[in-house]
C-alpha cells in the first residue's frame, strides 16, 4: 500500500434484515492489511423489521467497526446522502444490502484508490447470484439486475452501477451532489432508479471514473425478483433512468432535448417491436408486450415529468453532468 487509505462502507437498507445479516457476515470475513482504515455505517431507512437487532449483534461481536444511523426521509438517495454526511473517510463505498463482498474487496479497493490519484470514483464486477434458477425470459434482461462485467482489465468508464461504487469524498463534494440531487432512486417498494448513475456522471464530468475488475461483489437475486410483474416494473424504471441520465449530459437547450427525446422514443418502440418479433419467431423465450415496451413507457413517463418540472430546476438538471471542455 503506497499510502494510508480511509474507507467508509455505507449500507442503506429498508426491511431486509435477513439479507443484511448475510451482507455484514461477508464483510466480517474481509482480509485487510495494516494501513487501511475502514468502518461500516448502516443507514436504517425507516425499517420496521429486525434491522436494529442485526446491526447490534455485529457491533457487539466486535469483528469490525459497525454502527447504525436512521434516515426518516424514505428513499435510497436520501439514505445515501445521510450516509455521506455521517462518515468522514477519504473514500465512501456504497454497498447494497443484498450484496456479498469478496474477502479481498476492501484490500483491492484500497489498493486501487491508492494507485489512482486522479480517480474520483470506481466500481467493480457485479456477479449475479440467483437463489433459484431464473426463468428463461429473465436471462434476456441481465442489465435489469445490475450485473456488471467489462473484462478483466481496469478501464475508464462514464458511469457505474450503484452496488459497490466507491467515491472519493472530495470529488463528490465538488459536484454539489451532497447539497442537491436531481434524480430519485429506489423508494421503499417503488422500483425507480438513476441516483447511482447521477453520482457517477457528475463525478465523471470532473474526475476520472474507472472499472476495477479486482473488486468483486455477488448480487443475490431472490425468486420474488424474477417474476414478470417485477421485471416490467424494474425495466420501466430503467427506461425513465435512461431518459434522465441522458439529460444530465445534454449540452443543448431544453427544446432541442425534447426533439432528441422524442426521436429516441421511436428507437425504444422499434426495440420493443423487435423483441416481440423474436418471441413470435421462437428465437427468444418469454418476452411479452408488457416487458418489451416498458422501457418506452418509462422513457415517456420521464419526459412528461420533466415537462412538468419547475423551469429553474430543469435548467439546473440539463447538462449538469456534461464533461468539462465539451
Amino acid at each position: 500500500m503506497a499510502r494510508e487509505i480511509s474507507l467508509d462502507i455505507v449500507i442503506c437498507t429498508y426491511n431486509n434484515a435477513p439479507m443484511l445479516a448475510r451482507t455484514l457476515e461477508a464483510i466480517s470475513r474481509q482480509k485487510v492489511s495494516e494501513g487501511i482504515g475502514w468502518r461500516v455505517l448502516v443507514v436504517n431507512n425507516n425499517c420496521t423489521d429486525e434491522t436494529p437487532q442485526v446491526v447490534e449483534q455485529f457491533a457487539r461481536a466486535g469483528r469490525f467497526d459497525v454502527r447504525m444511523v436512521c434516515e426518516p426521509e424514505q428513499g435510497l438517495t436520501a439514505a445515501r446522502v445521510c450516509g455521506v454526511k455521517n462518515t468522514r473517510g477519504e473514500w465512501v463505498a456504497f454497498v447494497d444490502d443484498d450484496c456479498l463482498l469478496a474477502e479481498n474487496w476492501i484490500e483491492e479497493a484500497a489498493s486501487f484508490a491508492s494507485g489512482h490519484p486522479a480517480c474520483g470514483a470506481f466500481g467493480g464486477q457485479i456477479i449475479l447470484q440467483w437463489e433459484q434458477s431464473p426463468p428463461p425470459y429473465v436471462l434476456n434482461f441481465p442489465y435489469a439486475y445490475a450485473g456488471a462485467y467489462h473484462g478483466e482489465t481496469a478501464k475508464r468508464r462514464q458511469w457505474l452501477a450503484g452496488a459497490g461504487m466507491v467515491v472519493r469524498r472530495a470529488a463528490l463534494a465538488s459536484t454539489g451532489w451532497i447539497e442537491k440531487q436531481f434524480l430519485s432512486d429506489r423508494t421503499g417498494a417503488r422500483l425507480v432508479s438513476g441516483g447511482d448513475v447521477e453520482i457517477a456522471m457528475r463525478v465523471a464530468a470532473r474526475y476520472e471514473v474507472w472499472y476495477n475488475p479486482a473488486c468483486k461483489i455477488r448480487h443475490v437475486i431472490p425468486p420474488r425478483r424474477t417474476s414478470r410483474a417485477y421485471l416490467r416494473r424494474i425495466v420501466f424504471g430503467l427506461g425513465a433512468s435512461r431518459h434522465n441520465s441522458s439529460a444530465l449530459a445534454w449540452r443543448g437547450s431544453y427544446p432541442a432535448w425534447c426533439a432528441y427525446a422524442a426521436a429516441c422514443s421511436v428507437g425504444f418502440w422499434a426495440m420493443g417491436v423487435r423483441q416481440l418479433a423474436l418471441e413470435i419467431a421462437g428465437q427468444r423465450a418469454g418476452v411479452d408486450p408488457g416487458v418489451a415496451f416498458s422501457p418506452l413507457l418509462g422513457w415517456w413517463s420521464a419526459m412528461w415529468s420533466m415537462m412538468r418540472m419547475d423551469a429553474t430546476e430543469r435548467r439546473q438538471l440539463i447538462g449538469c453532468a456534461a464533461r468539462r471542455g465539451d
